[in-house]
């Protein structure tokens, strides 16, 4: 079977939807754990406004100190411009930048078309480029928006076409408010098939209503090789409160190592990872597979003396 690539996004994309920052020491460790759990792409922080993300203040000084493991990625997602300055600043090898299959989301999120957004982005990719720096694409609402309903996929492919257009070498499609089920799923990767090559397309789906996991199954056997996923599960659903947001990266690993597929990533190192983040923010973290294992080993640890 084919090798697939987890793709971390819980200290950016998990983190920025906690409400309590983590102090940077502890936010160094973390990333540093994930990528010596085997995770070839670690997503350590976004170099956006922290007044708009308070989460994701002293980004350049992650990057400063991070202990950097050959052959590990640490993309960090840029808005504009001045993201992307702040980025090569850092030494950052791999940027991302963000839009939507739908107007309406795109407008409330980022004040922008979709137009204006890969508008926006024209020159961030350019610069990027031209300076060896790796580009991921996302587009948010790939299968439903919380204002406007379920999305068109014809408006999914010609946005991740749009993006290729630019210059982004990858494409990551988000189920974002966690509403697709695998019928719709095989129905977008066959449409992604006859489009693109799908191992420049990631997809990145959200556990709200239970069918994350179900929903990766679904894509498997028709080619898609990277999944989007966030340690512990971190990151909750900014549009249906209380409940989960991001496919757990424990629960991914499970699935894919059971099924027979090569991850290259020690799953016990990952929980490992998310303890830190646990302990930090005080609550546990709604991963099945953490909760499992952190059972296994107290288990077998028995009884305290």
């Amino acid at each position: 079977m084919k090798r697939i690539t987890v793709y971390e996004v819980g200290p950016r994309d998990g983190l920025q939807n906690v409400a309590q920052p983590l102090d940077l020491d502890v936010k160094l460790r973390f990333v540093e754990a994930l990528a010596d759990a085997g995770l070839p792409a670690v997503e350590a922080g976004a170099f956006v406004s922290p007044k708009s993300v308070p989460q994701m203040a002293a980004t350049d000084e992650l990057y400063a100190r991070l202990h950097r493991r050959d052959g590990v990625r640490y993309p960090a997602l840029v808005p504009n411009e001045k993201g992307l300055d702040a980025a090569l600043a850092a030494n950052v090898n791999e940027i991302a930048v963000f839009t939507a299959a739908s107007e309406t989301f795109n407008q409330r999120n980022i004040n922008a078309s979709i137009a204006e957004s890969l508008q926006r982005f024209t020159p961030v990719v350019r610069r990027a480029r031209a300076a060896n720096v790796r580009v991921r694409g996302y587009v948010s609402t790939c299968f439903g928006c919380p204002y406007e309903g379920r999305v068109d996929p014809e408006v999914v492919l010609r946005v991740t076409r749009d993006l290729f257009a630019l210059g982004v070498q990858e494409v990551s499609l988000g189920d974002t408010i966690g509403v697709a089920v695998p019928t719709e799923v095989t129905s977008m990767v066959e449409r992604l098939r006859q489009a693109f090559d799908l191992d420049t397309i990631a997809l990145h789906f959200h556990d709200t209503r239970g069918t994350a996991l179900a929903n990766v199954a679904a894509a498997l056997p028709l080619g898609i090789t990277i999944f989007d996923a966030s340690a512990g599960g971190l990151g909750g659903c900014p549009y249906a409160p209380g409940a989960t947001g991001n496919l757990a990266t424990e629960d991914l690993l499970y699935l894919l190592h059971e099924m027979g597929y090569e991850t290259g990533v020690d799953l016990d190192q990952v929980v490992d990872a998310s303890r830190i983040a646990e302990t930090a923010l005080g609550v546990p973290l709604p991963s099945r597979v953490l909760r499992a294992r952190l059972a296994e080993r107290r288990r077998v640890a028995g009884p305290q003396a």
